[in-house]
């Protein structure tokens, strides 16, 4: 079989607000198929940083190459095109439109037909609506979500919002999925299903998952690589075993005097 390639690499990506640096010199790697996350204590920089990928921050430094495109600097709209999505920390859903309409926003950027053919309702944009309804009934139950459709998003309990982001995300057909605290305000059990629907979206689709997290059983458990970050900048990098015993990760989530404790 042929070696699994990177599909995004970022090359000591730096970006600053005014001045503070909240991201300094990031650079890492995501292997094609594998599921990532990035972790660290409160203000890290790591929302910071999945914002300067996704398009939403522009990089005062640095490079980031995705799936063999530049796209520092790039907005959005491009990015997503390029087969990238995300989801947020705090929710960003319409919670005035219905769980499927949500969804379909999300297939904006795979629809061919004009708007002038969305205008005079032509065949062709019926046809391609009503598949790309279909498609939406499909991700709604892939997520976990049934019967639902029709319900308002804003109606929906806070992990079901969560699955409806999601699978929003997931109409745009991505090859690498960005998850900013996707269990954020799930119960346990809802936590271990959101940690099945990962692992079911690198197997059955390809898709490759980096995400923030900070319930760190879902990190240990899912993640086949971890980066650290503390203060913008990585302090660590390696396997979910790695991490664990790590004295830098240690000291960055429970203090100087505690990882010394546990290092003794």
């Amino acid at each position: 079989m042929p070696d699994p390639v990177d599909i995004l690499a970022t090359t000591n990506v730096v970006k600053r607000f005014g001045g503070l640096t909240a991201v300094n010199k990031m650079s890492f790697t995501i292997r094609q198929g594998c599921i990532y996350s990035i972790i660290g204590p409160n203000g890290a920089g790591k929302t910071t940083f999945f914002n300067t990928i996704s398009g939403l921050y522009k990089p005062e430094e640095g490079s980031i190459l995705f799936d063999g495109h530049r796209i520092e600097g790039q907005p959005p709209e491009k990015i997503t095109a390029l087969h990238m999505a995300r989801t947020f920390q705090n929710i960003r859903l319409f919670g005035g439109m219905t769980v499927v309409e949500n969804i379909l926003v999300g297939a904006y950027t795979r629809l061919k037909q004009s708007s002038i053919q969305a205008v005079f309702r032509t065949r062709a944009f019926l046809d391609e609506e009503k598949k790309a309804e279909s498609r939406a009934e499909e991700l709604m139950e892939y997520v976990g979500l049934y019967g639902v459709g029709n319900e308002l998003a804003a109606s929906l309990p806070y992990g079901a919002q969560r699955r409806v982001e999601i699978a929003r995300a997931l109409a745009s057909e991505p090859k690498l999925l960005l998850l900013d605290e996707p269990t954020a305000g799930m119960n346990p059990s809802e936590s271990a299903d959101a940690l099945q629907l990962f692992r079911r979206l690198r197997d059955d689709l390809g898709i490759t998952i980096l995400l923030i997290e900070h319930d760190m059983k879902v990190v240990m458990n899912v993640s086949e690589r971890i980066t650290v970050m503390d203060y913008g900048e990585k302090i660590a990098e390696g396997t979910p075993k790695e991490i664990a015993a790590n004295p830098r990760v240690i000291e960055a989530y429970l203090g100087r005097g505690a990882a010394a404790a546990m290092t003794a």
